[in-house]
């Protein structure tokens, strides 16, 4: 399960682990003009883990996602 939220700066996407056992916690996707946050709580230490990726390797990885095994390198927008 997700949910979409629209908010003043960002579209946030909350991931839900709905799952057999073991469960993960949420995973929220923090969408900005410049960037994307994922934050994820960490039980074992108590505290959100945050990544956050550049809009070039956010569509790298989308676009790794489809692709098999191997080295790629993405062609510059012209």
């Amino acid at each position: 399960m997700f949910t979409i939220e629209h908010d003043f700066d960002a579209t946030v996407i909350t991931l839900v682990d709905e799952g057999g056992s073991p469960l993960q916690e949420d995973v929220t996707v923090q969408g900005f003009e410049d960037c994307v946050v994922l934050e994820q709580l960490d039980p074992r230490r108590d505290e959100v883990v945050r990544i956050t990726l550049s809009m070039a390797q956010v569509r790298e990885l989308a676009a790794a996602l489809n692709l098999p095994e191997g080295v790629y390198r993405m062609k510059p927008k012209a």
